[in-house]
């Protein structure tokens, strides 16, 4: 969802070029929408990891020549690791876990119904090669050495930095899954709004959405491996940001903390250029080999930040497991009924100002474990999540956007709010459909299949 500056090759000449991703997205509330992304993690032969050449790539190949898709290679001539289609994309994960990035879309009944085509394009696609493909937050049977690495330039630097900053980096960029919603925003203010209640309540809706209770074929420790992955990842680019939580609403103040954050890379003349360690701020102050930051190397490096909810040309919220797709809209339904109306944006601050930076953190630590099960701020994560619900539920409403059946955009969260209102997580669910420590693992597929 959103665009790269058409001059992402001019140099940056003041602090004011740092602030144009920001300024140049902000829209009228009248031309919000909003983008899904959802991951899809590919099994073959019953629980046998993906690899690119052998599944991954003929995938792409026959979404491209059956369905109208356009290759988007990084450089020309390079391999086929992108696909775009009317403001739609479909790319790789490090493992070969397909991805689609959705349009931006006014309404969630336009989100589930690309979701839905989408999945029956990847279903036509896949017909023959073995593979089902699951909606789920981590991959329920394959170890690191079962994996394979798609030829994807940045990924090259990615493996070789994060081990260094987090013993679950490699998990992170290959064994993990999610569903993100991507909001549009119309000021600073709006946009800092919107920002704190995604940082603050980001771990609560991680609770909800908990999805990954399966590690290397067995019953794993936590209800979200996922989330637990995320503790221990980089903690200099993740996180829930407390700096940002008080205090006067600026833009300067999330590129501030961007600056300091350690680069990858920045790409010359279609070649990748390896930096690790050095900050942006140092990169622009100092330049690296000769070279001298521009535009397209400062959104570069604002894709490479990984908050609970991050601010480019859209606010990114990135807390959820990957979900089978019955539940792949209730996200974007969830965020777009907590920010688009006027007084569920106004509880959902409220609600979010109970929360201390201490309180968060120490629930954010417990939620992959306990899920809705964990304390925060002296009451269960499960009593949180209901109120955000209820709070979403009545945005929607309010907003209401209604189908041909006459039914508005709370039916999306209605399978949420049936499993919150029991106390459980997808997880759960999940572990009932295959109980046991060692699971079938056709029972395992059959639960979280999306195609």
């Amino acid at each position: 969802m959103g665009s790269v500056s058409k001059d992402a090759s001019l140099p940056i000449t003041s602090a004011d070029d740092l602030l144009l991703p920001m300024l140049e997205a902000e829209k009228p509330a009248s031309e919000f929408k909003v983008g899904t992304e959802s991951e899809k993690t590919g099994v073959l032969d019953g629980v046998q990891a993906v690899s690119y050449d052998e599944i991954v790539r003929p995938v792409l190949e026959r979404l491209r020549d059956r369905f109208g898709y356009h290759e988007t290679p990084e450089v020309e001539g390079g391999p086929l690791i992108a696909l775009r289609r009317d403001g739609l994309s479909v790319t790789l994960e490090p493992a070969g876990q397909l991805e689609l990035s959705g349009a931006p879309l006014k309404t969630i009944h336009e989100t589930c119904a690309e979701n839905t085509a989408h999945m029956k394009e990847v279903e036509s696609a896949s017909e023959g090669l073995g593979v089902r493909w699951l909606g789920t937050g981590y991959h329920p049977f394959a170890s690191q050495a079962e994996l394979s690495w798609v030829p994807k330039m940045r990924y090259s630097v990615m493996r070789e930095y994060l081990p260094t900053k987090g013993s679950r980096a490699l998990d992170m960029m290959r064994r993990t899954g999610t569903v993100q919603a991507n909001v549009d925003f119309s000021d600073v203010e709006d946009a800092f709004a919107k920002l704190r209640v995604g940082l603050k309540l980001g771990p609560i809706v991680a609770a909800m959405f908990a999805n990954s209770p399966w590690v290397e074929r067995k019953r794993g420790d936590h209800l979200s491996e996922r989330s637990a992955v995320w503790l221990d990842m980089d903690n200099e680019r993740s996180g829930v940001l407390p700096v940002l939580w008080e205090g006067t609403p600026s833009y300067e103040r999330y590129v501030e903390w961007a600056l300091d954050v350690p680069m990858f890379l920045f790409i010359r003349d279609g070649a990748l250029v390896r930096n690790t360690g050095q900050t942006f701020r140092d990169f622009l102050a100092n330049g690296y080999e000769g070279h001298r930051a521009t535009r397209g190397d400062w959104e570069t490096h604002l894709n490479t930040l990984f908050p609970e909810a991050r601010l480019k040309r859209t606010i990114e919220f990135r807390g959820a497991d990957g979900q089978r797709n019955d539940l792949v809209c209730a996200l974007p339904a969830l965020w777009r009924g907590l920010l688009y109306e006027a007084d569920a944006l106004k509880k959902a601050q409220e609600l979010a100002s109970k929360i201390s930076p201490e309180g968060l953190i120490a629930a954010r630590n417990a939620i992959p474990s306990a899920a809705l099960r964990a304390s925060l701020e002296g009451r269960d994560v499960a009593e949180w999540a209901s109120e955000v619900l209820s709070i979403a539920e009545g945005g929607l409403e309010r907003l209401g956007e209604k189908n041909d059946n006459g039914e508005d955009e709370r039916i999306f969260l209605a399978p949420l709010r049936a499993l919150v209102s029991k106390g459980w997580c997808p997880a759960e669910a999940a572990i009932e459909a295959a109980p046991g420590d060692k699971p079938d693992a056709e029972a395992v597929i059959d639960h979280l299949r999306v195609a």
